[in-house]
Order: structure tokens, then C-alpha cells, then sequence
């Protein structure tokens, strides 16, 4: 029996994580880190160290979804994103819709209600909901929390970081409320087929891709593209791609910062 895919089995029975929709290597890199921490030789004994350790379950599934992230990165796609999608949707319409796919730890939400909240100063009878979304209910309790270390903020400038964080005795820094109530974060999983909602104005989806089967992410742009309204936004990582078989959903709004609009 080949160890390897009897123990990927497991994972997918043990800790609801399909394997199979993402590419191997990356599966095999985020197992080869959790048997360096439990001293397990090979995929035999890491199975057998799964099997009687239920909790190796949690740090197992929080290694194959991990993301590292922080406020604003890349900042020029913000800057796109406050300059000219924002703006144009508010010109257009009352209640703007946002799903940040694969928001991790909150760092990319929180940095788009930012940009809500400086928009509603402007135009005060617009409404700014952000479904911020992931599969790992570790990483969305700490996104819920909304507390994080000064590294994380780097490109979050004075005026918004005294405006919109309170600054902690251990030099941490919290999310104040007037932000975290632009988001609404629930888990779920983006191989379910099923979006958040539906009409949505933008969504984002930054370096979680990259790590799917090409089959996976033609689905995953499908699905995005039912979730968007017409002429609805959506923004990708800079290293992704549209796969040749879906690249007819989107035409190109920024090339640059990879941000497409949704094709009727």
C-alpha cells in the first residue's frame, strides 16, 4: 500500500482537508514540517503518530493552510482599490459588497475596511459590507481577536495607525471597533463549490490559489465568477493566473496588479 496516500486519507477523514485540490508538493513540504516537530521518520510513522495523537489533528491543518500576511500588502493593488474601484462603486451604487477569500489572520480585510471606512467619510450614505472567509477556524479566531505585533503593520502609515489601532502595553496593536464592524468573518471552504453570497461588487483572492491544481483553481474562478455581480471586481495574487479554460470570464481592468472584471 502506498503510505503516502493511505496517510492523505486520514488527513481528509481526520481533518476535513481535501488533499486532492491542492498540488502535492505543497502537501508534502507542510507534512515534511509537522514530522520535523513530532520526530516521525516517514509517512508511516507520522500516520501511525496521527492516528493515536488526536491532537496533532489542529496543528496538522493549520500547517496546510497556512498564510503569511500583513495590512496593505502590496500596496500599490490598494491603491488601485481606493482610488478607482471603491469610487467607482459608490458612484454607482448604495450598498458595496466585498469577500475577502482566504483572509487568513484578518490582515487583508481589516486593510480593506480601512479603505471602507475613509470612503463612507466621503460618501456617508453608502453602506460597506467585507465577508472575510477562511478555511481555518485557528487562524479566523485570531482574525476575530484582531490583536497583532507591530511587524504585521509596517505599511500601515501613522495617521491610520493611531486613528484605527489601539496601541497595547506589550506593543501589540488592536483593531478599533469602528473597523472590525465593516467585517463579518465566518469559516468556509473555498473547494465547497459554494460561494459566500451572490451580487458581490469585489472579491479578492491573494496567494491561496498558487497553491491548488490547475483543475481546482478553473473552479475556483468559476465560482468566483457566479459570487460577482456584473462588471463586478475581482482581484488575485501577483503570481496567479487565469487558467486558458476560464479566461473568458474576465477581461483585464489593471494588468499590473492583476485585477479583473467580471465578463456578463
Amino acid at each position: 500500500m502506498d503510505e503516502f496516500a493511505s496517510l492523505l486519507r486520514s488527513i481528509e477523514r481526520l481533518a476535513g482537508f481535501k488533499c486532492s485540490n491542492y498540488k502535492e508538493d505543497y502537501i508534502k513540504r507542510r507534512i515534511l514540517s509537522r514530522m520535523r516537530l513530532t520526530n516521525t521518520a516517514d509517512y508511516e510513522a507520522y500516520h501511525r503518530y496521527l492516528l493515536a495523537n488526536p491532537q496533532e489533528v489542529d496543528p496538522l491543518r493549520n500547517a496546510l493552510t497556512i498564510n503569511v500576511t500583513r495590512f496593505f500588502r502590496d500596496p500599490e493593488v490598494f491603491e488601485v482599490l481606493q482610488r478607482e474601484i471603491l469610487p467607482d462603486l459608490a458612484r454607482r451604487k448604495k450598498s458595496i459588497r466585498i469577500w475577502c477569500a482566504g483572509c487568513a489572520t484578518g490582515e487583508e480585510p481589516y486593510s480593506i475596511a480601512i479603505l471602507a471606512h475613509e470612503l463612507t467619510i466621503l460618501h456617508k450614505d453608502i453602506n460597506v459590507t467585507i465577508y472575510a472567509t477562511d478555511i481555518d477556524t485557528g487562524a479566523l479566531k485570531k482574525a476575530m481577536a484582531g490583536i497583532y505585533d507591530e511587524k504585521t503593520l509596517e505599511n500601515v502609515d501613522g495617521r491610520r495607525l493611531r486613528k484605527h489601532f489601539i496601541r497595547h502595553d506589550d506593543g501589540r496593536f488592536e483593531v478599533r471597533p469602528h473597523i472590525r464592524d465593516f467585517v463579518k468573518f465566518r469559516q468556509h471552504d473555498l473547494t465547497s463549490g459554494v460561494p459566500i453570497a451572490r451580487y458581490l461588487d469585489v472579491v479578492t483572492c491573494r496567494n491561496v490559489t498558487i497553491y491548488f491544481t490547475e483543475k481546482q483553481k478553473n473552479e475556483l474562478t468559476r465560482l468566483f465568477h457566479s459570487a460577482l455581480a456584473i462588471d463586478g471586481y475581482y482581484i488575485m495574487g501577483k503570481t496567479e493566473y487565469l487558467g486558458r479554460e476560464v479566461e473568458h470570464l474576465f477581461t483585464p481592468y489593471n494588468i499590473a496588479q492583476k485585477i479583473l472584471r467580471k465578463v456578463m
